[in-house]
């Protein structure tokens, strides 16, 4: 009586022990995403008073926009991290996912708009909201470009 449930007891941990190695395999496979290589690089830089935001843009094949911006503001922490997103017309909305000084642990995410005119771009001031914990533009309210702190004009992107 105790040989059957000893060898059911024994399959049945072989089995969970290989379901648990087939997922474990999977978060690896999907963690190994190919880096697609941009057809063309833009680099950005706007001042305002002792404000400076440095950004590089990269285009992607399928239109997508990714990069890096960078922002020193006078009297606060420096803050550094990725842009992605993609054109509407001549506005590109794009995430900004940052950290903010020497605090490596906690991440920041914003939404920003800027408007293209000519080689210059435009960063827009827009009405937020935050739903579970997630900040958008408020749907149907305008993004203003006109009234603005940082138009950023192309410069010669530096290598790092």
């Amino acid at each position: 009586m105790k040989t059957p449930l000893l060898f059911c007891l024994l399959f049945a941990s072989i089995g969970f022990q290989s379901c648990k190695k087939n997922e474990n395999e999977q978060v690896v496979n999907s963690k190994q995403i190919p880096v697609e290589k941009p057809i063309s690089v833009q680099c950005y830089k706007a001042l305002y008073e002792k404000d400076t935001i440095d950004l590089k843009m990269n285009t992607l094949k399928n239109g997508k926009i990714t990069g890096d911006m960078m922002m020193k503001f006078f009297n606060t922490p420096q803050k550094v991290g990725k842009i992605a997103g993609e054109f509407s017309g001549d506005t590109l909305f794009v995430s900004y996912t940052f950290i903010q000084g020497d605090n490596k642990k906690i991440t920041f995410k914003n939404p920003m708009a800027f408007l293209k005119k000519g080689e210059q771009l435009i960063l827009g001031n827009g009405k937020m909201q935050t739903t579970l914990g997630a900040t958008y533009f408020v749907k149907g309210s305008p993004i203003d470009f006109e009234s603005v702190k940082f138009k950023f004009t192309a410069v010669e992107c530096v290598a790092e």
